[in-house]
Formats: C-alpha cells, structure tokens, sequence
C-alpha cells in the first residue's frame, strides 16, 4: 500500500499516511495516461485559426504583367499562392479538435496517474491549508515549510476559501484545485502534489459515486 508523509503547516512531521489503495495503488497504465493527456489538451485547442484560399484574397482582377517577354513564369492573378499577399495553399481552417474519452478510461487514467505518482514518492499530505487573510508571503512560507518551493505544486483540496486561492495564484508554477476537479493532466503536470486530509476523504467519495 502507498504512503505519504504527512505535514503540519509549519513543516513539522506528523507521521505517515496510507492512502488509500482505490486511488493510489492502482496498476500504472501508461498507455492510457497518454491517452487522456492528450484528450485534454486537444479539448484546450479552439480551433479559430484560418486562412484565405485564392478564391477569398481581394483584388487579383488583372493580368500582372504581360504573357511573354519577361523570362518570368507566365501569371494571370496575383491571388495565387506564389505572389506574396496571395492565397494560402492547404492552410488551417475553422475545425473541432474536441475528443471524448470513456468514463471508465478516464477513471482508469485517473487512478493510474495517481499511483504513478505514489510510487514515485510525489504525493505529500497536509493536515489542512486555511487561510483567513489573503496572504501570498505566508502562502510562499508553507511552500518552504514542506520542501515544494520552486517546483510545479498541485494543491489539492476539498473546498477552497477565497484567502488561500487569492494567497496562492500569484506564485508561478503553484496551481489550486477542488478534489473533485483533479484530472489527468494535472496529476502529470506537476512535480509534487499536496493534498489535505479533507481532500483524500472527498475524492474517495467521487470516485465511489
């Protein structure tokens, strides 16, 4: 069964956890988390970007210069694609990049993603993270406390007040989530993942239900 260290939020040791073996002892399938990274990331994509073709470039209606005599390639618009301020050949057009993934898939890639970073030893746990006054200082203190400053941090936790996300959004690299909002991706991106005691409890009751 994994285990994580668990911290006051002054830095002090307060033993081991085990986490709980639904989530966090999983077998790793890599294939999968692959899979669901690359779904979110193609859902991010908004698919705005476009170009003229030769038919939608303005102007064009004359010959540019004469058919023979020049020693140039004969021409008979400059919408074509060859003249500069032409058409675009084969370019990007308004499109869905939105993918699904099965729920089932997407909780196997959850909880493999998890335990993957169980077994690594990423995943640290704290007693509670509330604050009463935004405090971004003090947040970078907690940070320092249990050894996650400077790196990518994934906080996880069960419902965030309006001090500690307004203490924590203006650290670099430091993201907040709800428990019941932690995807794939994030478990991924980060380089250490924080979670409170409040946070495991809520997403074993997500992941049950």
């Amino acid at each position: 069964m994994a285990t994580a260290i668990v911290y006051e939020i002054d830095g002090t040791e307060s033993g081991k956890m085990e986490l709980p073996e639904n989530l966090f002892g999983g077998e790793v399938n890599k294939n999968v988390i692959h899979e669901a990274v690359v779904t979110y990331l193609a859902n991010q994509r908004q698919g705005t970007a476009s170009t003229k073709e030769r038919s939608d470039v303005r102007g064009g209606g004359h010959k540019p210069y004469r058919q023979k005599g020049t020693g140039r390639a004969r021409a008979g618009t400059t919408n074509s694609p060859v003249f500069r301020g032409g058409g675009v050949v084969f370019g990007p057009h308004p499109r869905d990049y939105s993918r699904k993934l099965p729920k089932k898939v997407k909780r196997l890639a959850l909880v493999s993603s998890l335990s993957s970073r169980a077994n690594d030893g990423d995943i640290v746990v704290i007693k509670a993270l509330e604050m009463t006054e935004p405090k971004t200082k003090e947040f970078a203190g907690i940070l320092a406390n249990i050894d996650v400053a400077g790196k990518k941090t994934l906080f996880v936790v069960d419902r965030p007040n309006e001090a500690t996300i307004k203490s924590a959004r203006n650290i670099p690299r430091v993201k907040m989530m709800q428990a019941n909002m932690v995807s794939t991706y994030d478990v991924m991106w980060a380089d250490k993942i924080v979670l409170t005691a409040s946070a495991i409890e809520r997403m074993e009751e997500v992941f049950a239900s």
